[in-house]
């Protein structure tokens, strides 16, 4: 089974293109185009994630990419996914490369330098102009702004992430 903190979320799935399952992804961050040992996408249906392997995809425009997922062979099948968030999985991220989504920080442990750990982050909140960690502590929901500066280290082995949130933004 796929939890949710060992994917971060790519995008999301438009509608269906042309009539033999082929759907139109607009992606946020491309890595399943940077990184080349995954041929597999995890979606979102009905709260669980399953993977779905991609027979090809092609780009369409610098945010919209056709993909054709092996098993979706109808226009009306493919109609099923309209809407379905995309995920890729954290570990084919080489060690060293750059992250470029802050979905992928779900499932990591928020701690401050100056309070100690914070909580997880379950999700992170990007209908505003800041974008927001959404952490879960104690049974409580924490909004933290996510932002380079605050980050101080990332330990990705222990999924932890190191941060000195100032003063006043946590009360």
């Amino acid at each position: 089974m796929i939890r949710k903190e060992e994917v971060f979320k790519i995008g999301v799935i438009n509608k269906p293109h042309g009539i033999k399952g082929e759907v139109s992804f607009t992606f946020t961050d491309d890595i399943f185009d940077r990184v080349e040992d995954c041929d597999y996408l995890v979606l979102l249906l009905d709260g669980i994630m399953v993977p779905f392997f991609m027979e090809e995809y092609r780009f369409k425009s610098d945010s919209t990419v056709l993909v054709k997922f092996e098993g979706i062979d109808t226009a009306e099948v493919a109609r099923k996914f309209t809407n379905v968030e995309v995920y890729y999985p954290k570990k084919y991220m080489e060690e060293t490369e750059d992250i470029s989504s802050w979905n992928f920080f779900v499932g990591y442990k928020v701690q401050d330098v100056n309070h100690g750990m914070l909580g997880e982050i379950t999700d992170v909140d990007d209908t505003t102009m800041n974008v927001l960690f959404v952490v879960e502590q104690e049974g409580e929901e924490l909004l933290l702004p996510a932002h380079e500066e605050f980050i101080v280290d990332l330990d990705r082995k222990k999924h932890i992430l190191i941060v000195d949130i100032p003063e006043g933004l946590l009360e």
